[in-house]
């Protein structure tokens, strides 16, 4: 039974729409190309373990703190005597292990470690369970699911599970017993309670209003070179076309994402569109799909 799935981090969202909307560092188009690829490999991991059999409880993305120290743990099953913490990357190509270091083989780059990083994780998630009172074994795997990647000098005695292992993993998962009880239904609702939407640990570079490119961005290739034919969005550059009040709601949640605090009214988003979009329309859609609050030039959506 899966208690909560996964979704896009508001990081990755953010950092989406800020690379469409103002000029950035290669550093932080590069950040932006691995928050992408670690969120397709958690999908992908999520496809293979949407099935498992028996009775268990499936907690992806759950952010945790503990003595004011955070952590994040990708993927959570709660089996009848066992809880596994899954950690899940998607590096691609040949690294080695040495030291305890990772370097990829390719350029003599050194990443982080995720094991070394793995372990403080799992010892907050036992603190946590003691405060909870709850008794349970708890077992940390480090999961490296792209089919492209090799890993040299792993030592066995480290919990990794490479890609040619994930399938006897779940296969040896699926072949032991579980039954949950009661107190597997109170932890996972416990956990799910905990959980903490936003992250501290997010880094998006620093941005404001009057600095971000204005307009509606084609949502297949981002380029701006759009405009209004009948009642699509039309892209200049690929072609594409989207219907107007997808393409408005689109650009609404955009700066809703970047700025929170801002109210939304149809000035705003007619400014945010860059009067690409009448007022008149930016109205209707509001009305159909946000509630109101305020009269005439007061009026902002919710």
């Amino acid at each position: 039974m899966i208690l909560k799935k996964r979704s896009e981090s508001l990081e990755l969202i953010a950092s989406r729409c800020l690379n469409t909307r103002m000029e950035w560092s290669s550093k932080e188009k590069f950040h932006l190309a691995n928050l992408e690829k670690g969120y397709k490999g958690e999908v992908e991991f999520d496809r293979l373990t949407d099935n498992l059999s028996e009775e268990r409880y499936i907690i992806d993305d759950l952010l945790l703190e503990v003595n004011n120290s955070f952590f994040q743990i990708d993927k959570v099953i709660i089996s009848g005597a066992l809880i596994h913490l899954l950690d899940v990357k998607y590096h691609e190509g040949d690294f080695y292990l040495e030291s305890d270091r990772l370097y990829s083989v390719k350029n003599g780059k050194e990443y982080k470690n995720s094991v070394i990083q793995l372990k403080p994780s799992e010892t907050l998630f036992r603190q946590l369970l003691q405060n909870l009172k709850f008794d349970y074994l708890v077992q940390a795997s480090l999961v490296f699911n792209n089919l492209e990647f090799t890993l040299y000098q792993a030592p066995m005695d480290q919990p990794i599970i490479l890609p040619t292992q994930i399938n006897r993993f779940l296969k040896e998962l699926n072949d032991t017993p579980s039954k949950l009880g009661q107190n597997h239904k109170l932890l996972a609702q416990k956990l799910l309670e905990l959980h903490h939407e936003k992250n501290p640990y997010t880094t998006l570079p620093d941005y404001n209003y009057e600095k971000l490119k204005k307009g509606m961005y084609c949502h297949i290739c981002g380029s701006f070179k759009t405009e209004i034919k009948n009642f699509d969005l039309v892209c200049g550059k690929c072609g594409e076309q989207e219907r107007i009040e997808q393409a408005v709601l689109r650009s609404i949640q955009d700066l809703k994402i970047l700025f929170p605090e801002i109210k939304i009214t149809t000035q705003i988003i007619n400014e945010w569109c860059d009067g690409k979009i009448s007022k008149k329309t930016i109205t209707k859609v509001l009305k159909k799909n946000y509630v109101s609050t305020g009269r005439t030039s007061d009026t902002y959506y919710e």
